[in-house]
């Protein structure tokens, strides 16, 4: 059975939420799943220490709104297959230029590329740590 996210991971980055899940497992698997459909330029951004109320951003891009369809249903089966967690609530299925799915702690952002150009997040989130989700050394086994 899946569990909707209820909560943030009380500021600690890669902390355990109420529901076992850290915010870097969560990121990662979602990273993941969303390079397993072609998402382009992934990266996961750590958030806790610039907004306090989302512990990290990842961030891909799609090259037509099907795709970001299918990245969005990947990442919503994967993250709930690893974890239990369903999005909270999941912004701009209508368009599909620019969809947002927030876990509490994660919050994943789909872009048509000509948006994630234009709005360009990670120049407005510049000073934001980045994470090498997809280095070999990142072993889920190794972060709890």
């Amino acid at each position: 059975m899946a569990v909707r996210a209820t909560s943030t991971t009380a500021g600690l980055p890669g902390g355990g939420g109420e529901l076992g899940v850290s915010a870097i497992e969560c990121s990662v698997t979602a990273a993941r799943a969303a390079a397993s459909k072609k998402g382009e330029r992934t990266v996961v951004l750590e958030m806790t220490q610039l907004l306090g109320v989302v512990d990290t951003f990842v961030i891909t891009s799609a090259t037509n709104v099907r795709q970001v369809r299918t990245i969005a249903e990947e990442v919503e089966l994967q993250v709930k297959q690893a974890h239990g967690l369903l999005p909270r609530f999941v912004e701009g299925r209508g368009d599909l230029r620019w969809l947002l799915m927030d876990y509490g702690m994660v919050v994943a952002h789909i872009f048509l590329e000509e948006a994630r150009d234009y709005y360009d997040l990670e120049r407005l989130w510049s000073d934001a740590p980045r994470l090498d989700w997809d280095a070999a050394q990142i072993s889920l086994r190794e972060i709890r």
